[in-house]
């Protein structure tokens, strides 16, 4: 249990990416003053923990029983947008992320999806509910949010501090950082929609069997 525990924390630590989360919303890490981000960061974080729990309490069965969909679909559908954001990215920056937000009160749910909620971090979730008990599932799901949420907080506090300083430092750091990492997240994309064919066609072990 133990073992199964930190995995589980380490795997969803490892999809969210603190380093990218924190290129993700970047034009909100340069809008908001912290206590303003912090709030919207916690409830994007809040909607994707309960969500995380769902699927790791009801596992497979929400996409076989409960959606009538394959689990390959879900993939190549989140390879799609993955890809649409990673291209406007390349070519327009963070500019980009502004206009694929919409209205500023959807700003939260648009954090957590696609950014947190994905086909890689959805499968954490199964994963960690076939392992563990519910409850300490829940907890491993918490906990992993709650770590991104510290690290993306401290990273903003680093942006504000350095940013104070050297303005134009910062500025020319984000818009390179920020299209390799569209470079990144469009390299996923592709990934995701090839993974997605392998299992639509039976070529690959479905995630969670």
């Amino acid at each position: 249990m133990p073992e199964n525990f930190v995995n589980s924390i380490e795997l969803l630590l490892l999809l969210l990416n603190p380093f990218l989360m924190s290129i993700y919303p970047i034009d909100l890490i340069e809008q908001f003053n912290f206590k303003k981000f912090i709030r919207v960061l916690v409830r994007g974080a809040s909607i994707s923990t309960c969500v995380f729990i769902v699927f790791a309490w009801l596992g497979d069965a929400i996409f076989s029983d409960l959606l009538h969909v394959r689990f390959a679909s879900f993939l190549i559908f989140g390879g799609v947008i993955f890809g649409i954001v990673g291209i406007r990215f390349v070519f327009s920056g963070t500019a980009a992320l502004q206009s694929l937000r919409g209205n500023p009160e959807h700003i939260a749910g648009s954090i957590a999806m696609p950014f947190m909620i994905g086909p890689g971090t959805v499968s954490a979730s199964v994963l960690a509910g076939t392992k563990l008990t519910p409850i300490w599932a829940s907890i491993a799901i918490a906990t992993a949010l709650s770590l991104t949420v510290i690290s993306v907080a401290l990273l903003k506090s680093l942006h504000d501090f350095v940013k104070e300083r050297n303005q134009a430092l910062v500025e020319r750091y984000i818009e390179v950082v920020g299209r390799v990492t569209a470079l990144i997240i469009g390299t996923f994309a592709v990934e995701m929609i090839l993974q997605g064919i392998d299992l639509w066609l039976g070529k690959a072990p479905v995630p969670f069997s």
